[in-house]
């Protein structure tokens, strides 16, 4: 009698659910930058004067930057509540709610009427759709790093999150390419009256591609069987919090160096560059752009690499190596010279590949799988807040007190060292690799039990 064995149909409709959950959290997270990049530039070049009218117009600059920040500050709502319900409900529903609100979001500012329309209502709207933008973000990364990694063989987790990891450097050169379109042929006066909306209403295309991914995917393997043991959490929040402080600390921590060396070499070095060493925001865009570019292939590697060397091992050397980087890049760049600038950052970004491509496995694999979603989500929007988004600001400051770039060099150096205690404090793949390996066994023993001949 002929046995079908578990490596047939079985085997290929598992490697068309990795694929496409390699996708569905790709597209969510490249979304996710696409509005972020996007909205910042129409914050600096339109949103002070449609929705904050003022007789200064630095006043209303810097209005409408206070919205971008509120981005980041309702982040870890997102975090809390998605968090949460990821582990209780499962990863599927919640990243589909969790697309579903930041496109929405997304589209309605395309739409909404301008100050001169509708008046004060006109801000406060855009606040309000800047706030749900946020709490979307903040449940979907630890729900797109859960959805790739969780369908994979959790000995290449660190590829397979990486997926999540492929969605700022794609969405930001996504935005930057509609952006640099839309310059180059609207004039400037049209852009101003309609232009910017066109970039925002896009982004619903990306939306209907994501949504028609993750409609068709399947729950989690890790989840599935959690349901079947009934192990999931009733108060993930309060558990993470209570069993899992050091494993929350190790994630936020090893969180905060890469945040600020993106930072440097995507925003502050344009303004560096421009401010500082005379050249054209052009030939700096044009650097930052060509590093970018690199990002998107090198992300998935350095994942991939850290499955075949010891994933803390590589994130620690990456924190040294981008705590020293500094030092060199801007003596290097000193002379305005293009070529070092374009080298310098380049570098300086591969650095970051090779923090930030593993470290959704790294974060991942820090809670266990019963509370990863709401720990994960934690700590990305806890980090955000003390990492990313001051660090431009932290930027400027430090450049306006002193002017000189050491001070800016040192803060990334404290940055990484930051990173290196996280990755100290933080525990090694192999034991979140057996514990995934364990909720998995179940359902394989059955599987090849099924398919072995009966004794007779």
């Amino acid at each position: 009698m002929h046995h079908t064995t578990k490596d047939g149909p079985r085997a290929s409709e598992r490697r068309s659910g990795v694929r496409r959950a390699f996708v569905a959290s790709l597209t969510g997270t490249a979304l996710e930058w696409y509005d972020f990049a996007v909205y910042s530039a129409a914050a600096a070049l339109v949103f002070g004067d449609l929705f904050f009218p003022s007789e200064d117009p630095l006043t209303g600059t810097l209005l409408a930057f206070s919205t971008y920040a509120v981005g980041y500050l309702s982040r870890p709502l997102g975090g809390v509540v998605f968090g949460r319900l990821g582990d209780v409900i499962g990863r599927k529903k919640v990243l589909i709610a969790t697309l579903v609100l930041i496109g929405v979001a997304t589209f309605l500012i395309g739409v909404l009427p301008t100050y001169s329309t509708i008046g004060v209502a006109a801000p406060i709207a855009l606040v309000v759709l800047r706030f749900a933008q946020g709490v979307g973000v903040g449940g979907e990364w630890g729900g797109a790093v859960l959805l790739s990694s969780e369908f994979g063989d959790p000995r290449r987790r660190g590829f397979y999150a990486s997926a999540a990891q492929v969605g700022p450097p794609a969405g930001n050169l996504l935005a930057n390419g509609v952006l640099a379109a839309l310059g180059a042929l609207l004039t400037e006066a049209q852009f101003e009256a309609w232009g910017w909306r066109v970039a925002f209403l896009l982004s619903g295309a990306l939306v209907a591609f994501g949504l028609w991914i993750r409609a068709k995917l399947e729950e989690t393997p890790v989840f599935k069987a959690m349901e079947a043991e009934q192990s999931r959490p009733e108060a993930p929040i309060r558990e993470v919090l209570t069993t899992q402080p050091r494993a929350l600390l190790a994630a936020i921590l090893c969180r905060v160096g890469p945040d600020v060396l993106y930072a440097m070499f995507t925003v502050f070095v344009l303004t560096y560059a421009t401010g500082e060493l005379g050249m054209s925001r052009g030939s700096a865009l044009a650097a930052v752009l060509i590093g970018s570019s690199l990002q998107v292939f090198l992300m998935p590697l350095a994942g991939a690499v850290s499955d075949r060397i010891n994933r803390r091992v590589l994130y620690g050397c990456a924190a040294v190596a981008a705590g020293v980087w500094p030092f060199l890049f801007f003596p290097m760049i000193g002379g305005g010279s293009w070529i070092p600038l374009a080298l310098g950052v380049v570098v300086g970004l591969v650095i970051h590949c090779f923090l930030y491509g593993p470290q959704a496995a790294f974060i991942a694999e820090q809670f266990s799988p019963r509370l990863r979603y709401t720990g994960s989500s934690l700590a990305y929007t806890l980090a955000g807040i003390i990492g990313g988004a001051v660090a431009p600001l932290l930027f400027t400051t430090l450049l306006s007190a002193y002017g000189s770039w050491l001070p800016l060099a040192l803060y990334i150096a404290v940055a990484a060292a930051v990173s290196l205690a996280g990755v100290f404090l933080g525990r090694d793949p192999e034991a979140a690799v057996d514990e995934d390996a364990r909720l998995a066994t179940p359902a394989e023993q059955a599987t090849a039990d099924a398919a072995r001949p009966t004794a007779v």
